[in-house]
């Protein structure tokens, strides 16, 4: 049978009088792949994603997305900034700041916007590591400790994307057609042959070991970078610079360390199906170094002109029976603790969403809702404003970057205090992780119940947010329980069995 290419090479080339990026694509029924089959296929080389959602809803849940031979990677280490095309490299310093080096990147690019597609089929797909707000708020420093040596920001550029439409059960194969000067015959040539190969390699047998379902059992603790009393100390510490007046709330974290040689989506896989969440993702960026997690909070989207943010702030452990379930949600709203840090961060996102969104149309759409996780439960909340015109993706992520949920209030000197209380540099955690479409959209996730696999050893990290009358104890603890998703997926991937 034959592919069915669209557009037609005549409709490709009227499309090309409208830009220089023009995605071509193959669909078909969806039924024998699934986006984890499909990832394990196509993601045998240094550099691929897996985007999935677990919500059931047309917004978030209804696609995944599989990505894979990126056209060029950007990273930056401090100022320097190192771009990979076709296995050269060209390093130099920014004047600006990350963000803007991969803006004037993608400034060369005009993606012919195609109906049929979703928001996402193609553009920049990485993470800006917690430390890039060094770049934007000059006034934050970084902690001392830089010991896993990642860099602030590291991108991939690809127009090659499965989408799965779990809604219409069908697979799309999108291979975007980069019209650099050369001939539209050469390009939409290229990109045909490219969705007949892919179409090859999604037909060869794939092998996914069985995911071994075993009772919970005790597992070693993993290695923190805090003592508990290193912790408490540092909680105190917090809240004396909130009784002298300095911020409102602050969140302070705890970074754990663990064992871990198997495959990146092993670790995915159980994560999956242990903790699934709204923001499903695992990222190979490059050798030895892969991001694999199950965010629960939005950082920002961007749709059209619709920018939103979605915090999330107050936990309680789920209970053990239905009954014990709700007491706890009852308990969680009715915490004046939690409440007064929750209505805080939405004032926050209030006002990062009012950055960038035209004045009068900032709204608070959802307010104080429960949703449930696998092993704790939050209290969340919806920020909208319509985007100004002269805002761009990137100033999007710039102007609301960190979160207030994983920072705190006042938001400068809660960072300054994060940089002098935590012991190492965050990382990839409260970052982003997410994309910058090629047609202006974008969408991210803070970077939460996130590992980093590196070297034979997985990271992770749990924050809590601490108010005037914060419990030490009951912070630790809030860390602890946050990290336990992630401590039984690493002990589920670790009994997977390879021939």
């Amino acid at each position: 049978m034959k592919t069915l290419i669209a557009p037609s090479f005549d409709e490709f080339l009227q499309l090309a009088k409208q830009g220089n990026v023009i995605p071509v694509s193959a669909e078909f029924v969806g039924d024998c792949e699934t986006p984890v089959s499909a990832f394990k296929k196509l993601s045998c080389r240094a550099y691929s994603f897996l985007f999935e959602s677990t919500e059931k809803n047309d917004v978030s849940g209804r696609f995944s997305f599989v990505g894979f031979d990126p056209r060029l990677i950007i990273q930056s280490y401090g100022r320097e900034i190192r771009i990979v095309r076709d296995g050269i490299e060209e390093r130099f310093s920014t004047a600006t700041d990350p963000l803007d080096e991969l803006r004037k990147l993608m400034a060369r690019y005009q993606f012919v916007t195609r109906p049929e597609l979703p928001r996402f089929a193609g553009g920049a797909v990485g993470f800006l590591g917690y430390e890039a707000i060094g770049f934007f708020e000059p006034k934050v420093p970084a902690a001392r400790e830089d010991d896993l040596q990642l860099p602030e920001m590291l991108f991939m550029l690809t127009g090659n994307v499965l989408i799965f439409d779990h809604r219409l059960r069908s697979l799309k194969i999108v291979v975007s057609a980069f019209l650099d000067g050369g001939s539209p015959e050469k390009a939409y040539a290229r990109a045909v042959e490219s969705v007949d190969s892919i179409l090859q390699q999604l037909a060869e047998p794939v092998d996914l070991p069985l995911l071994p379902i075993t009772k919970d059992k005790k597992q070693p603790p993993p290695r923190s970078n805090f003592r508990r009393e290193e912790f408490e100390r540092a909680v105190e510490r917090a809240k004396e610079y909130i009784r002298e007046g300095d911020i409102f709330q602050v969140v302070l974290s705890q970074r754990f360390e663990s064992q871990f040689d198997g495959e990146p989506l092993d670790f995915y896989r159980c994560l999956r199906f242990i903790n699934p969440s709204p923001y499903m993702f695992c990222l190979k960026l490059g050798n030895n170094f892969a991001l694999v997690g199950s965010s629960p909070e939005m950082h920002v989207r961007l749709v059209g002109n619709t920018v939103e943010i979605r915090p999330i702030a107050g936990t309680r452990a789920r209970g053990v029976t239905p009954a014990q379930d709700e007491a706890n949600a009852a308990e969680l709203l009715a915490d004046p603790k939690e409440r007064a840090e929750h209505i805080m961060l939405v004032d926050l996102a209030r006002n990062d969403v009012g950055r960038v969104a035209e004045f009068g149309t900032v709204r608070v759409t959802e307010f104080m809702e429960i949703e449930r996780y696998s092993h704790v439960m939050h209290i969340v909340s919806n920020v909208v404003g319509r985007s100004r015109a002269d805002c761009t993706a990137f100033d999007v992520v710039r102007a609301t970057f960190p979160a207030g949920t994983v920072s705190g209030a006042p938001k400068i000197r809660a960072m300054q205090i994060i940089s002098e209380l935590e012991n190492t540099r965050r990382g990839c955690y409260a970052g982003a992780i997410g994309y910058f479409g090629f047609d202006g959209n974008t969408d991210s996730c803070i970077a939460l119940r996130c590992a980093v696999l590196k070297k034979g050893k997985a990271y992770f990290q749990a924050g809590a947010g601490i108010v005037a009358d914060s419990n030490p104890q009951r912070e630790y603890e809030e860390t602890v329980n946050k990290a336990r998703a992630m401590t039984k997926a690493l002990a589920m991937a670790s009994q997977i069995k390879r021939t």
